[in-house]
């Protein structure tokens, strides 16, 4: 499960490590690439609630296999394609996939394990996030940088297509649930407890992906000592090593966590600002990043199982398309102010995630019940 959430954040993520070379080979504005980073995570989070609803009944072995061919084609295709419509709709395709992937793999996963072992479960299986943008993502940099862009694609969809030979011989079938009133997003949308979570949720993902999706552009602007490779690596290891940590925690200290992690994420943000590419300093602020980004996946899909019970798929597909919605509004965002303040762009970028971090540490403060219940007991808070 794991291996799936590698080549599941890849597969969003990789064109933000090759843009310059996708931009130049495709003939296409910078903002345009940037796009298909968005694209993918509005098909995502348009996709999410209904599709993950429809899929409901299905075997998750079956379904989840159907969800690996979906990611392989979607990569095969935007390797091979010159025209960039084609390569839009394929990733149109990956996060329609992705979008039924991210809620059904945790609520797979949790149902493996006793209840007191959910956060660590989630962790376990989201580290394949984590890995994947601490090593899969430079490699998938250094291997497009080498070979082209094309081969990034090409390379991912045959690892995907090993998966899903590998998750057809290993992973346990199980049935799915019938959709009733209980477990319906509106039902889930109804409980305080789970809107806090989506709201702590967009903010955080607007704070890390707005700056994330064009990190390259930002190596540039301060002149980051070791170029985009070096920065990435940094990043994945302060990544690795949150992971590590909180896959020890998470289930007894959720809400320190969280408010921790948001913490060091706006320092981070403070030190690009202020000490822009300054050597040592700058390279401890990506660190930082990373080790704020590390469990970003984990920390509100445990949140949101804390609070449910039967409807574990639903509200973590609610919680997913909120997730996704929110990199499609950072990419925009990031996007219009590259147009519109061509000079200062990635400075607002970075500014506008550090207004982001700070709200997003004041509502988790305060949110004691909503990050401190330990089960679904909580889920009228």
């Amino acid at each position: 499960m794991a291996s799936v959430t590698f080549v599941g954040i890849l597969s969003e993520l990789v064109p933000s490590g090759i843009l310059p070379q996708m931009t130049e080979g495709l003939g296409v504005e910078e903002n345009d690439v940037g796009f298909l980073v968005g694209i993918y995570a509005l098909a995502s989070a348009i996709a999410a609630i209904p599709m993950v609803s429809a899929t409901l009944g299905l075997n998750r072995k079956v379904l989840l296999m159907a969800l690996l061919i979906g990611f392989a084609a979607s990569n095969i295709i935007v390797g091979i394609s010159s025209s960039y419509d084609l390569i839009m709709a394929a990733r149109v395709v990956g996060g329609i996939c992705a979008g039924i992937m991210w809620p059904m793999i945790a609520a797979y996963g949790t149902r493996l394990v006793p209840a007191n072992m959910h956060g660590k479960a989630i962790t376990v299986i989201m580290s394949g996030n984590t890995l994947g943008i601490s090593i899969g993502l430079p490699l998938m940099t250094t291997i497009g940088l080498t070979f082209g862009w094309r081969s990034v694609f090409l390379v991912l969809g045959a690892i995907v297509a090993l998966i899903t030979v590998l998750a057809y011989f290993y992973l346990p079938s199980l049935k799915g649930e019938k959709l009733n009133k209980s477990n319906s997003p509106l039902a889930v949308l109804q409980m305080p407890s789970i809107l806090i979570v989506l709201l702590l949720t967009f903010l955080s993902v607007v704070a890390h992906y707005g700056v994330y999706t064009y990190i390259t552009l930002l190596v540039e602007l301060i002149d980051f000592v070791g170029g985009i490779g070096l920065a990435l690596l940094i990043f994945g290891i302060g990544s690795v090593i949150s992971v590590v940590a909180s896959a020890k925690y998470i289930d007894a200290y959720l809400r320190p966590m969280v408010v921790v992690m948001l913490s060091v994420g706006g320092l981070s943000m403070t030190m690009l600002l202020a000490f822009k590419g300054t050597i040592f300093v700058s390279h401890t602020a990506f660190f930082l990043w990373g080790l704020a980004f590390g469990p970003l996946v984990t920390m509100y899909q445990t949140a949101v199982t804390k609070h449910v019970d039967e409807a574990r798929d639903i509200a973590t597909s609610v919680q997913s398309s909120v997730f996704n919605f929110s990199i499609m509004i950072a990419t925009w965002i990031g996007g219009m102010l590259l147009v519109y303040f061509p000079d200062k762009g990635v400075k607002l970028i970075v500014y506008s995630s550090l207004a982001c971090f700070i709200l997003a540490i004041i509502l988790a403060f305060f949110a004691k019940r909503t990050l401190g219940a330990s089960s679904a007991s909580a889920i009228h808070q």
